[in-house]
Order: C-alpha cells, then sequence, then structure tokens
C-alpha cells in the first residue's frame, strides 16, 4: 500500500512546477513570477529569466536626475541602508522601465536580484515575499506598466505589501513600479464632485479622490520622466548610432531621417530614438 502510495506521489509531483534549487538562485539574477495550471488548480512559481537585458545607465541619456535617484536609491538597498519603494511614472517610451534594468545591471554583483511580477498576478505578491524574505540576495519586485480600474484584486494587495500589512515589510524586498498613471487608477470629472471646502474656503479632497491617491503615496520615491526636447532626442539617436559603430559623418546624416521617424510615430521618446537606430544602421551600415 505505501508503494503504491509512493508512486501516486511521485505521479502527481510531476505536474507541480519545481521549485528552484540553490544552484538556480546563485547563476540567475533576474526572475519571473509565472503561474501554472494544474490538477490542484493554479500555483505560481519563480522562473528564472536565462536572457537578461543588458543596459546600463550610461545609455540612457538626458533622464540624469531620474537616473541619479534611483541609482542612490538600489546603491542604499543594497548596502542594507534605509531605502524607498519607487513609482516611476510619465510618458511611454521614456527610460522608465529600463531605468530599473539598468539598475540590476548596476548592482547584480552586490547581491541584487529582479523578480518581474505582472499585474494580473499581484494578488499572489504575500507568497512572493514569503518564498524570498530568507534569502541572502536583495530582491525587487518589479512591476511595468502598472495600472488599475476599479475593483481589481491587485490593487488591496499591493497597497498592503507597501504599507498595509499587519505584516512587517521584509528587509531584502522593494516594489520598483511603472505607470503611465500618476495615481496608478482611472480618474473621472464626476470625482470632482466629491471635493469639499470649509467656510474659509479650503478645498479638500473626497473620499473617492483620497482613496485614488492612496495607493501612490504609499511609494516613498516618485520619479516623473517627460518626451525629450529635439536637440535631446537628436542625442539618444547619436548615442545609440555610435553604439552600432557608425561614424561622425553617418550620425549627422541621419539627423532629418530621425525627426522624419519621430513625427511619424507622433513622439519624441528614448524608445522611439532606439527604433530608428537600428532601422537607419540596418539599412545604411
Amino acid at each position: 500500500m505505501n508503494e503504491k502510495l509512493d508512486r501516486l506521489l511521485s505521479h502527481l509531483e510531476t505536474f507541480l512546477p519545481k521549485p528552484l534549487d540553490e544552484a538556480q538562485w546563485k547563476s540567475s539574477t533576474a526572475f519571473r513570477w509565472r503561474r501554472r495550471d494544474s490538477i490542484f488548480g493554479s500555483i505560481g512559481f519563480l522562473q528564472p529569466v536565462k536572457h537578461v537585458a543588458d543596459i546600463s545607465y550610461e545609455d540612457l541619456q538626458h533622464i540624469d536626475r531620474q537616473r541619479d535617484a534611483i541609482k542612490e536609491n538600489t546603491r542604499n538597498f543594497v548596502q542594507k541602508k534605509p531605502a524607498n519603494n519607487i513609482l516611476l511614472t510619465g510618458a511611454r517610451g521614456t527610460g522608465k522601465s529600463s531605468l530599473i534594468k539598468a539598475s540590476l545591471h548596476a548592482f547584480a554583483k552586490d547581491g541584487l536580484r529582479l523578480v518581474e511580477v505582472e499585474k494580473e498576478h499581484l494578488a499572489d505578491l504575500a507568497d512572493i515575499t514569503d518564498l524570498l524574505a530568507d534569502r541572502p540576495e536583495r530582491f525587487v519586485v518589479f512591476c511595468d506598466d502598472l495600472s488599475f480600474e476599479e475593483g481589481e484584486s491587485g490593487y488591496k494587495a499591493m497597497k498592503s505589501a507597501l504599507d498595509g500589512s499587519i505584516s512587517a515589510q521584509v528587509d531584502n524586498i522593494l516594489i520598483y513600479a511603472t505607470s503611465n498613471r500618476r495615481h496608478l487608477l482611472p480618474e473621472y470629472m464626476k470625482d470632482n464632485q466629491t471635493y469639499h471646502h470649509d467656510d474659509d474656503g479650503e478645498i479638500h479632497p473626497g473620499e473617492v479622490v483620497e482613496e485614488k491617491i492612496s495607493l501612490s503615496e504609499r511609494f516613498g520615491l516618485w520619479l516623473s520622466f517627460y518626451p525629450p526636447k529635439q536637440d535631446e532626442y537628436l542625442a539618444i539617436v547619436a548615442h545609440w548610432l555610435r553604439h552600432f559603430g557608425l561614424s561622425d559623418v553617418q550620425i549627422e546624416a541621419a539627423r532629418s531621417e530621425a525627426l522624419v521617424w519621430a513625427l511619424e510615430r507622433g513622439s519624441r521618446s528614448g524608445r522611439v530614438a532606439w527604433q530608428f537606430a537600428k532601422h537607419w544602421t540596418g539599412t545604411h551600415a
């Protein structure tokens, strides 16, 4: 009977994700939180990232203030000094997620690790925290392009993880999130109706507005990003063209095409500059 039970348990284990062994913990610098459907239901697990983005702080141009702030905060974190959770907000393609990846590139040798968690899995944050809390490494939980609709389960999980749970915040985990929305929730004209004012005319936000800003306020550090000016955009293009081995003469010849490229896409950003540089290099190098 025991032998049959052992065979059954062994067979059932094949349907379960295997936990990371010590070699995987030590050889990997980045992980993704995944969920897999099984006969036991949906089960979450960490999956090592085989090919980690190789981008450095030096590759990110004209966001010096934001770069210095996240660099200092991350250095404090890996040195076990007090550090803040960070919310990076602003225009698309301006380097928000790239700065977080560059932080991993800069501090992985000091024990920093990155765990990417998609929005639909944020309800698992407590389980992820339990899994990472006893590790010696320092973990940044990375939530990219974060925004919520009203009533989503991940919203409350994020609030608790930041500063609302009965559990103390874990020393070796920070949350870095990027979003195009400053307050992470949609804002409507009708929300203004909840404002009220005192007899002296001072205006106070109502409960609806207070709730919508309460999550973003739990991040200790806010970094805002804006589209680059034209000369800054061209400098970013030149950086990437030089990265691909083009000469100064070739870079100068690409200026007008780089502006047309941005115009056709309706925006200037670091991402647009990177895409143009790849196109131009592939066509003209």
